[in-house]
């Protein structure tokens, strides 16, 4: 059995930048079994791979890091995207996409791809040890939805964590973002999530879906840049639409090839 398969920088203008993304496509109507494309994912290596299988004019989309499949990806989506508009013609405007977390769209506009996510809540916490010496700096808020979201004072604060990975990984969420006023964006963020086997995630496009809310309600506005600050960086566009949030991103093909199995 051969997949045609691509890596994809998303949320990148060029290669080594922003987040890989591996992008399989499969036969129609056949997911493979669960224990495959874990060991797909595995052998990736990379961040997350997209499996897709295409249903009329709809496409079922899941994802799986290297060790477990996850519920929600942006990067990934937004590179099956690209993949789709670039490699294998597809002619509408709009792509939809049928995932664990109900539709998803993205949308072309002119050079680049725009995500429309589900907004996700978030509620504040006290802030613990267990935070504090899981990053090994103490934010001045501290709130949680799937991930525990640090707010830092300074974009200095979130590029000089070094946090304890394996304290990261005991703590009773998926992950760990860390955020703050950014220079020459919005806001900065990065993701630590190990417990996904991912210690620091490049670009994430699903953790916008509560930085958004919440740095649109800080900042009293809608329409946001961001920028996530780990060492291969991203940029991020951004809209607050209420109940759901829009991230653009450009993204650039850097592997085209087949898997056999």
């Amino acid at each position: 059995m051969t997949i045609p398969y691509f890596i994809v920088a998303a949320f990148a203008r060029t290669p080594f930048a922003g987040n890989p993304a591996g992008v399989c496509l499969l036969p129609e109507n056949e997911w493979l079994p669960n224990e495959s494309m874990q060991q797909i994912a595995a052998e990736n290596n990379l961040a997350e791979t997209a499996f897709l299988i295409r249903r009329s004019n709809d496409f079922d989309l899941r994802w799986m890091t290297p060790t477990v499949e996850v519920d929600l990806c942006g990067h990934a989506t937004l590179a099956s995207a690209h993949v789709l508009f670039n490699h294998l013609d597809y002619e509408e405007e709009m792509i939809r996409f049928q995932s664990k977390s109900g539709e998803l769209q993205v949308e072309r506009d002119k050079d680049r791809f725009v995500l429309d996510f589900p907004a996700q809540a978030m509620a504040e916490v006290a802030i613990t040890s267990g935070i504090k010496e899981a990053l090994g700096a103490q934010p001045i808020s501290l709130l949680k939805g799937r991930d525990y979201v640090a707010v830092f004072d300074r974009e200095e604060d979130v590029a000089a964590l070094k946090p304890d990975f394996a304290r990261v990984a005991a703590l009773d969420a998926q992950g760990v973002v860390a955020t703050a006023p950014g220079k020459r964006s919005d806001f900065v963020s990065r993701y630590f999530v190990p417990a996904a086997g991912i210690p620091e995630d490049p670009v994430t496009g699903s953790t916008h879906c509560v930085l958004i809310p919440y740095w649109s309600k800080r900042l009293g506005k809608a329409e946001l840049s961001a920028r996530q600050i780990s060492p291969r960086g991203g940029e991020l566009y951004c809209q607050n639409r209420g109940d759901r949030v829009r991230i653009g991103g450009h993204a650039v093909t850097y592997v085209e090839g087949k898997i056999h199995l």
